[in-house]
């Protein structure tokens, strides 16, 4: 009796089911390291810790960037969600200064999410605008809905928001500190709300 050829869609299945766990893998690996060590991680160490080989991180991720992108990508999500849940959540103004303060409270333990944020060598918005979770468009539109319930100073623009965001991820490089963060972020939510003895500028188109 003859035997039936073998079929090569077994083989392939398989293939690809090995590509997408090392590209998991390498992906897992990297959050971690890009989270403890910041985007100076190299390449090699994130290969080391997914134990796989640099060639396999590179026919996924064939730059460092693009592997960096692939976690904003995943974070910008998970923000964005955060974002839209707190918007349906709570009033315009809370919702406003809770996602700042998250913002923060991520940045503080994720190294390489405070780096992208303060766009020291890659810019989150850049990676996270093309995808469906628009990171920037989030933070403008929560600022937006306080600064029109009046809790936040109109003239306030996301630009100056992004420079505080900054300012406070800057403290936290010396070291993680819950009290001189709620401090921090205390001053920040007085700054913003506008001075009811003060007429209200117009603003900014």
């Amino acid at each position: 009796m003859k035997r039936p050829a073998a079929s090569s869609e077994q083989p392939a299945r398989a293939l690809r089911a090995d590509a997408r766990r090392n590209r998991e893998l390498v992906l897992r690996a990297a959050i971690t390291a890009f989270a403890t060590e910041g985007t100076s991680v190299s390449v090699a160490e994130i290969a080391r810790r997914a134990g796989v080989g640099t060639g396999t991180v590179s026919r996924h991720f064939p730059t460092k960037e693009s592997l960096f992108g692939a976690i904003v990508h995943e974070r910008a999500e998970q923000l964005v969600r955060r974002a839209r849940e707190l918007h349906e959540r709570l009033a315009p103004v809370d919702a406003f200064f809770e996602f700042f303060t998250v913002l923060v409270a991520e940045g503080s333990t994720d190294r390489g999410l405070a780096e992208a944020l303060a766009k020291a060598g890659f810019d989150v918005e850049a990676a996270a605008s093309a995808a469906a979770y628009d990171f920037g468009t989030a933070l403008a539109d929560l600022l937006d809905g306080a600064q029109t319930a009046g809790g936040v100073r109109p003239e306030i623009t996301v630009a100056d928001i992004k420079a505080l965001l900054e300012g406070c991820l800057a403290r936290e490089r010396f070291g993680v500190d819950s009290e001189a963060r709620g401090r921090l972020i205390g001053i920040i939510r007085r700054g913003l709300r506008p001075d009811p003895r003060m007429p209200r500028p117009a603003r900014p188109e």
